[in-house]
């Protein structure tokens, strides 16, 4: 197996070489003619059939080899740039992908198609695959730096996302008060961190996400929990498949369902640090600030807010939702909210099946509190360990992430997201 893998090490790198060099004889995306794009799309076809097929034969030897016999846990990010290194042509290097996040969305050759072609190949696999899975839901090294100012002093200020510990809950609030807590690469960074901190400090019993007050002018001075994806950084090319659609995922999201790994226990096993978590839902939850509820052990919302999965509108995957919406609402509601961009009132009956709890704006701070102190109970922990195993096998999430990586990745380049993302070129 091992000449095989060099052979196919060595064809793959001549094939992707063959590829590159018609590319770069090209003129950039922006100003290519129809012919010229044509051309670079063929190329492109035959060197990603050439990918998939190594991968249909070699992918557990691949990810042994960037893992060391899966010795060592290696997230997302440094897993894609391994495999540019070791297995070149394989997926795009750090300076192409540089290249690439210089230019507008419209205005790409779509490398990142590759790295979805690649993970999927990974999480498709029944041994890299979990282990990928465990690599992703350990502690990051920013987290592990700052716990101790935590310990110290009880709060932390990572510019999108602030963490107070009070009363033994860890309280975090989202603040990009500008955009209405819109997510981008750098704040999946933050929540992932506040989230390993949350789940690290020992003094801390229970978890709590809220959203802060903003500055935005229609609405400033309210409450907002999350606005979904940033769709000025999408259209931009500030919008990765690694580092924020994957690693939210696998990461933040993953983690508040799932808890953070530790050290690993005598025998081998890994110690989970699980605890609950809380919402509060002020004014909306839109696209990504509506698929996190679905993780959360108890969700309150004020009495005018909403939630809304517009999916078709943007023209990308929901996250996890299709794999998660339908247990909470029922398989009709979620295809007229995922589909059909339905907008859930916290007002409606069916608003239940996804807040457990509606009051209105004066009372929700009360409300939260009485939240937090059940959700304390000695067997609290034990019950939602157990709830969750029956909701969601590590098996399926592992199976439609591997199915999720590939097809975000097409979605992130198709023309109809290319085109409505496109409206945001130069707004304020």
């Amino acid at each position: 197996m091992c000449g095989e893998l060099e052979q196919a090490r060595v064809v793959l790198a001549k094939a992707a070489v063959r590829c590159d060099d018609l590319i770069a004889s090209l003129p950039d995306p922006a100003l290519r003619s129809p012919e010229q794009r044509a051309d670079a799309a063929a190329a492109r076809g035959e060197a990603r059939a050439l990918r998939a097929a190594f991968l249909g034969v070699h992918a557990d030897a691949v990810y042994d080899e960037l893992t060391a016999d899966r010795t060592r846990y290696v997230r997302v990010a440094e897993l894609a740039d391994g495999a540019a290194t070791a297995f070149p042509g394989l997926v795009p290097t750090p300076e192409r992908l540089a290249t690439e996040r210089s230019r507008q969305q419209a205005d790409k050759d779509g490398d990142e198609i590759d790295q979805g072609l690649f993970f999927r190949a990974v999480l498709r696999s029944p041994t890299a695959g979990p282990h990928l899975l465990d690599a992703m839901l350990r502690p990051t090294p920013r987290s592990l730096g700052l716990l101790p100012e935590l310990l110290r002093t009880g709060t932390v200020d990572l510019g999108s996302v602030r963490m107070e510990r009070s009363a033994g809950a860890a309280r975090l609030t989202m603040c990009r008060d500008d955009c209405l807590n819109a997510e981008d690469n750098q704040q999946i960074d933050d929540m992932e961190t506040a989230v390993d901190l949350a789940l690290l400090d020992p003094a801390v019993k229970v978890c709590l996400l809220r959203g802060g007050e903003m500055t935005h002018p229609r609405y400033r001075g309210r409450r907002v929990f999350s606005a979904g994806v940033n769709l000025k950084s999408l259209h931009g090319g500030g919008i990765s498949l690694v580092d924020f659609l994957l690693r939210r995922e696998l990461g933040y999201v993953h983690k508040i369902f799932r808890g953070v790994l530790t050290e690993d226990a005598p025998g081998g096993l890994p110690v989970t640090v699980e605890k609950p978590w809380v919402a509060a839902v002020d004014t909306f939850a839109i696209g990504g600030g509506a698929q996190i509820l679905l993780v959360f052990d108890h969700v309150l919302a004020a009495s005018d807010a909403y939630v809304s999965l517009p999916a078709a509108k943007e023209g990308i995957i929901p996250g996890a939702s299709n794999f998660r919406l339908g247990r909470a609402v029922g398989p009709r509601l979620a295809r007229q909210m995922i589909l059909g961009g339905r907008r859930l009132r916290a007002s409606e009956p069916e608003a239940r099946l996804v807040f457990d709890e509606v009051h209105e704006s004066e009372a929700l701070d009360e409300a939260i509190e009485g939240a937090l102190r059940r959700l304390r109970g000695s067997a609290v922990l034990a019950n939602r360990r157990m709830l969750n195993l029956a909701e969601e096998s590590r098996s399926e999430f592992q199976t439609y992430m591997a199915e999720f990586a590939f097809q975000q990745a097409l979605r992130l380049y198709s023309p109809d997201v290319i085109d409505k993302v496109g409206r945001f070129a130069g707004s304020g």
